[in-house]
């Protein structure tokens, strides 16, 4: 470590010294004389975050004094084009994006030793820590025997898995296993695993320094709720970050949001972070820092700042971070932080400036936002995006104007089969009859129930967004109770489901008495992961599914989640809305979202009389003061002392002793990866792309969802097929996100979700594409055809409108692209993971000028492109010439957004992976 301007400095806290990378001593050198809000105290609080990792990594290669500086005089109105180098202190998984991140590290191990290297070059250099939290699913519910069954099934589906995790944990240095059953990622890295201030060895020293983070799910950022900044990043750049390469990024803009005022009576979290994030996502602030400020935090408890801070990726930023103040030291000593870890945080903090308290000078930002909380109402999100925020009072009618283009589509189908019909010689009056039948009657513990458009079939009190909050999970069990007083219970037709996101809410809720209320209405625990939020709801019940298909019902979801993208919650549900824990139980027992809960009865009493969700609301007061008698620090330390020793079940599990994976040939779960076949030591290019064709063209929000591999596995699909051609049955298939240790698997489900849209077909939903190899055009499923493609040696192009690959920070949407042999993609813009994960596995991102598209430009997919002018990366702009099969050609330039040096060094190696692996081929040749 280089230390160009003497900032090394000691602190003293309960008997140990800890050296430190000092901001005063920094402001002492840069800007001798200024007073209290001037100089480096007007930067944001997370820009110094970023300032102290540059000062403590000065190395005179990545990180110069010209870094420090250009930091530390950071102009908030300008965009900087001035690149740094971050290093997180740690990286945090979970299993759907861990498991490919150490198979993808076994590989490396291979790769090294065949360029020379040791297998223990390959092993995390920092903190790596994975939570086993995506693999549940919902099968059971409803019952007290759904939490063993869905474990037990949860172990048999996933034995190779977890096998292969438990040889990560013993062969790798530094690297943790959270096993299953523990909790939500998140919420274990808010309750434990996050530090606030690390300490660790750094030449014979003890170092202290600010707890950071890369996380391979992009709602990392709830952890921006305690002060520490972290944000989502795709698996090969937390891999690369746990190899010791830092990350490469554009010093950020900041937008400061401004909180006064607290929550009004009746408002929950759930309501203040949906009106945050419709506030931002209007705001504009993709790739931009959140941070939040003001007199309000004095009123907002650490775990709705947890809850805002977990909503980052769907307002668009980075994150979205809070101070450390007295709350987050609240918060450690509740959660049963060491009394040691507590004081040094509180020291650090203040002798780094980064302490806040009533009366801080504000500090510099871009932009500002503010918002009274108390005129903050309760709300909903949906029914396909989380920033599209409807206040509850709107909730039917927003139900009636979003099934209207559903209905349409489904009686234009109709419509077709009556005038086939006719043709045939048929009954008009009957098919039209068919058309318009409203409801599908069916049969429930021999009783006859109607669902119709808008009934509610999941309900399911799940995610990390939520269940990490203690307010709206009590007042989830207080609604419950209260409704269960006066005989409601919910719709029969209903899945309902709790997922909490530790085993701390579990006993919290059993310690006030809720957990059997929950029960009541149909709420048992079913697991501790994510479940329903990222699409692992599991069948509905048969009855339900026939009833749903018989008429084709646009039948609704409410969840207390993060996410309700198209073809994500359940493939039979077309309306998906996010809801705080205590709605849902409302919703739950209404059973439709075609009803105006804030004027309407939820239902009847035992003495007939009307219930209306006013009657069963708790207030803020019974929900604070049942909080303050159940929740204490004696509930973290005995739930979280042996946290990585895990079950029965996972101590059972046999597991290689080796340091190389000895991969099988016949496995469908684990498979070594093709990326690093054939490779040398040779560095290569950055070539132009010449007669590529379209894989698929698509319009805007394409998201992760629609591109990677997610949900169940259709037995008709590319993947099903290819898993029976193994021997796996249907019933074995498990999810993609389980199988993402397997390319075959995963390359045939990229481009494959069932609501995805390509422009080829006009709006008609499905992984298809036409094959321009055939004479004429063949349609077909985009892997198929991607494969033809490759077999004939034709690079391929996709092309997309705006926010393409917003969504879960999943890098086989990468993967599957690069795998299916995608040179570039042409987007009129890019969700920051994603481009940045495109990069990463060496496919071209590249951006419309401002104002035009596909569209504009009069492209319609059935052209060849060639991509020139590239100049081996140094290119800022490139020429994209459309030949169409008459002759002509459509002559446009776009961005090459390769945006840092390190990013095109990237790419010449052929993406982050090869370069890190070469990097440390190198050495051991030295």
């Amino acid at each position: 470590m280089r230390d160009s301007f003497a900032t090394r400095s000691r602190l003293d806290v309960g008997g140990k010294t800890y050296t430190y990378a000092s901001l005063p001593r920094l402001a002492e050198r840069l800007d001798p004389g200024a007073g209290p809000g001037q100089g480096l105290a007007r930067l944001p609080y997370s820009m110094k975050i970023l300032l102290e990792n540059l000062l403590r990594n000065e190395d005179g290669v990545s990180v110069l004094p010209a870094h420090i500086e250009a930091v530390a005089k950071w102009d908030p109105g300008a965009e900087s084009d001035t690149e740094i180098a971050f290093m997180p202190a740690r990286v945090v998984l979970q299993d759907f994006t861990g498991v490919p991140c150490v198979v993808d590290l076994a590989a490396m191990r291979d790769a090294v030793v065949k360029l020379g290297g040791r297998p223990e070059q390959i092993n995390p250099q920092i903190p790596s820590e994975l939570v086993i939290d995506h693999s549940v699913q919902v099968d059971a519910f409803g019952r007290t025997e759904a939490l063993d069954i869905n474990g037990r099934i949860e172990f048999e589906r996933n034995k190779e898995r977890y096998g292969f995790l438990r040889w990560g944990q013993n062969a790798l240095q530094d690297f943790k296993v959270v096993p299953p059953n523990t909790g939500i990622v998140h919420q274990v890295n808010l309750e434990h695993l996050a530090r606030v201030v690390m300490t660790g060895d750094r030449d014979g020293e003890a170092w202290a320094y600010p707890d950071t983070v890369f996380g391979t799910d992009s709602h990392t950022t709830m952890i921006n709720g305690i002060g520490v900044l972290g944000w989502g990043v795709g698996g090969i750049e937390a891999e690369a970050a746990m190899l010791g390469q830092p990350s490469s990024m554009l010093i950020p803009q900041v937008v400061g949001f401004k909180l006064s005022g607290k929550l009004p009576e009746g408002a929950t979290a759930t309501d203040l972070v949906l009106t945050v994030t419709q506030m931002l996502r209007t705001h504009g602030v993709v790739g931009k820092f959140v941070e939040f400020f003001g007199e309000g935090l004095l009123h907002l408890p650490l775990a709705d700042r947890a809850t805002i801070g977990n909503m980052s990726p769907e307002y668009g930023a980075t994150c979205g971070i809070f101070p450390i103040d007295a709350e987050a030291v609240r918060y450690l000593r509740l959660s049963g932080r060491s009394e040691e870890q507590i004081a040094l945080v509180e020291a650090y903090a203040k002798a780094q400036g980064l302490w806040h308290e009533p009366g801080t000078p504000q500090a510099s930002y871009s932009s500002v936002l503010e918002l009274d909380m108390g005129t903050v109402q309760p709300s909903l999100a949906g029914p396909r995006r989380p920033q599209d925020r409807v206040l509850l009072a709107d909730m039917k009618q927003n139900f009636h104007d979003n099934v209207g283009p559903l209905i349409a589509r489904r009686q234009d189908g109709r419509d077709r089969q009556v005038s086939r019909f006719e043709k045939d010689g048929g009954d008009q009056p009957q098919a039209a009859r068919l058309a318009a039948k409203p409801a599908s009657t069916i049969c429930l513990d021999d009783c006859q129930h109607q669902i119709h458009d808008g009934s509610v079939v999941i309900a399911a009190i799940t995610s990390c967004t939520n269940t990490s909050n203690p307010a709206v999970m009590i007042g989830a069990g207080l609604v419950a109770r209260n409704a269960a007083a006066r005989g409601l219970k919910a719709a029969p037709w209903v899945k309902t489901s709790l997922a909490p996101g530790s085993l701390v809410v579990t006993d919290y809720l059993e310690k006030a008495g809720l957990m059997g209320e929950l029960e009541k209405l149909g709420f048992y625990l079913v697991g501790y992961g994510c479940t329903t939020c990222i699409g692992n709801s599991g069948p509905l019940l048969s009855a339900v599914s026939k009833g749903i298909a018989e008429n084709d019902l646009a039948v609704a979801s409410v969840l207390s989640g993060n996410r309700n993208f198209e073809g994500r919650i359940h493939p039979e549900v077309k309306m998906n809305y996010l809801a705080s824990p205590p709605l849902v139980v409302a919703y739950a027992i209404a059973g439709t979202v075609d009803i105006d809960l804030t004027r309407e009865p939820l239902g009847k009493d035992r003495d007939g009389k009307d219930v209306f969700l006013r009657d069963i609301w708790p207030s803020n007061k019974e929900i604070g003061d049942l909080i303050a008698s159940t929740v204490g620090p004696e509930l973290f330390k005995q739930n979280y002392a042996d946290v990585f020793t895990g079950d029965e079940r996972w101590n059972a599990m046999e597991s290689p002793d080796s340091q190389l994976y000895p991969w099988s040939g016949s496995s469908t779960y684990i498979k070594n990866p093709p990326y690093f076949e054939g490779m040398t030591m040779d560095v290569g290019s950055i070539s132009d792309v010449t007669g590529a064709r379209v894989l698929g063209l698509f319009g805007d929000s394409i998201t992760t969802d629609h591109i990677s591999p997610a949900g169940a596995i259709k037995a008709d699909s590319p993947a099903g097929r290819f898993l029976q051609s193994r021997g796996v049955q249907p019933a074995d298939f498990n999810s993609y996100g389980s199988r993402r240790g397997n390319d075959d698997v995963m390359v045939r489900g990229t481009f494959a979700n069932i609501r995805i849209k390509n422009l080829f077909f006009g709006g008609e939903e499905g992984g298809n594409t036409l094959y321009f190899g055939s004479n004429p055009p063949e349609k077909m499923s985009i892997y198929d055809a991607a494969m033809k493609y490759k077999a004939a040696g034709v690079p391929l192009v996709v092309i997309a409108g705006h926010e393409y690959g917003t969504g879960s920070s999943r890098d086989w949407a990468a993967k599957g692209t690069l795998l299916m042999g995608v040179k570039a993609v042409i987007a009129a813009s890019f969700e920051r993971i994603h481009r940045s994960n495109l990069v990463g596995m060496g496919v071209l991102p590249l951006q419309f000028k401002d104002g035009q598209n596909a569209q504009s430009l009069g492209l319609d997919g059935t052209e060849t492109y060639d991509i020139t002018g590239l100049d081996d990366g140094a290119a800022k702009s490139a020429t994209v010439t459309a030949r169409r099969g008459d002759g002509s050609k459509v002559e446009f330039q776009v961005s090459v957004m390769l945006l840092t040096p390190k990013e095109v060094e990237y790419f010449r190696h052929g993406g982050l992976l090869q370069y890190v692996l070469r990097q440390l081929a190198a050495r051991k040749a030295a």
